[in-house]
């Protein structure tokens, strides 16, 4: 895996977390600019993904196995549009803190796919 894009794409998640949080704190449903913070973490987990796929492609392996990695890389790329999802549901504070939960599983994801690529990468 490419280690920049890793650490950047968890300290995006992070953040969108902390962010909700505070809206979820403040009694605050998600809003259009939670939405946009939503967004730019999912282009992020899209390139990554496609960065994976790119890897896996060329030859690269990680040590633990293709199938663990794609399916972490999947689940990756698609825990903060779920979250998004449910909070469009439900439009009171626990959207807020769905998406808050949901960055921060994205993070700890991450550290996953780095442990399942072997420590190391690009």
């Amino acid at each position: 895996m490419i280690d920049v894009l890793t650490v950047v794409v968890g300290v995006a998640s992070l953040l969108l977390a902390a962010w909700c949080g505070l809206a979820f704190r403040r009694d605050e449903p998600t809003k259009d600019w939670h939405f946009i913070g939503m967004a730019v973490v999912f282009a992020l987990a899209l390139v990554q993904l496609v960065a994976g796929v790119v890897l896996l492609t060329r030859g690269d392996r990680p040590d633990q196995g293709v199938a663990i990695f794609v399916a972490y890389l999947l689940g990756s790329a698609f825990a903060v549009p779920a979250a998004a999802l449910l909070s469009l549901s439900e439009r009171t504070r626990w959207g807020s803190a769905t998406v808050a939960a949901a960055g921060l599983v994205m993070a700890v994801l991450e550290v996953r796919l780095y442990d399942i690529w072997g420590g190391g990468g690009v």
